[in-house]
């Protein structure tokens, strides 16, 4: 956050869902504060590391599907993280070099690689936005995202491993319902969200330390999740655990449990 005097105060004494999510991938931007919170997940929790992993390869497949196969150009990815390469501008610009990301988060450190997030083709653009999800209205408005994205032509929103750090307090599906009212028809969108479906006490004690290192999350069950795609069709194969949405030749879908990928993926389309 920013402070009066201007400084970026990173909040390196608290941990941060992206920089514990860093550390999970293999990492090297995360802090005491955010290892001892990993730890203490990856205790009561030990498929995390797999989880993770599991999440970042979906998101490498459905991004090379939306960039190629349906030929979208414009992308916002909301909860971005900690720049870990391939990116997903990297992804999408490797099949689509005129592709325009925009990113966004939350945690002030993610502001420090900013340059690694705007390292995008020459042929295309990339843009960070420092922005909440839980105020929509602020992000979309944000000059960066209008100057680097048209809303009124298809954007292929992504909330990958985020949602679950929106408890229904905060009004999750009716955040996602207006970031989908602001997008035109055509756009997608791609959700992944972790799900006490395929491990409830595993998942209950997960969420138990992350909001004991101050983090709120919720994870919800299929039906919950699928709501969050209401009003739009959903792409083959609907909304499956991770490992199973279309997975590459040769993956590793028939060695990866659900219980170990611990969440549902989905790519929808608004009509």
């Amino acid at each position: 956050m920013a402070r009066e005097d201007g400084v970026v105060d990173l909040e390196l004494d608290r941990a941060h869902s992206a920089r514990m999510y860093d550390y999970f991938l293999g990492g090297t931007t995360n802090f005491p504060a955010d290892r001892e919170a990993a730890a203490r997940a990856m205790t009561v929790f030990p498929s995390i590391l797999a989880t993770a992993r599991i999440n970042r390869r979906f998101m490498h497949r459905s991004t090379r599907l939306l960039a190629g196969e349906l030929g979208m150009a414009q992308f916002l990815d909301i909860g971005t993280g900690i720049p870990t390469s391939p990116n997903l501008h990297e992804v999408a610009q490797g099949l689509h070099p005129r592709a325009r990301v925009v990113y966004t988060d939350n945690d002030p450190i993610v502001l420090t690689h900013a340059r690694a997030l705007l390292e995008s083709h020459p042929a295309g653009r990339t843009a960070y936005v420092q922005a909440d999800v839980t105020d929509p209205e602020a992000l979309l408005a944000s000059p960066a995202l209008l100057d680097t994205i048209d809303l009124t032509r298809p954007v292929a929103l992504s909330l990958n491993a985020l949602l679950h750090f929106v408890p229904d307090d905060r009004g999750a599906h009716r955040i996602v319902d207006r970031l989908k009212d602001a997008l035109a028809a055509g756009s997608t969108l791609t959700i992944t969200h972790a799900t006490p479906d395929f491990d409830p006490e595993g998942i209950r004690r997960l969420t138990s330390a992350y909001q004991a290192a101050g983090t709120p999350g919720q994870a919800r069950g299929k039906d919950e999740i699928t709501r969050f795609f209401d009003g739009w069709d959903l792409l083959h194969p609907g909304v499956t655990a991770t490992h199973l949405w279309r997975p590459d030749p040769g993956d590793d879908a028939t060695t990866v449990t659900s219980m170990e990928a611990s969440c549902y993926a989905g790519v929808a389309r608004k009509p």
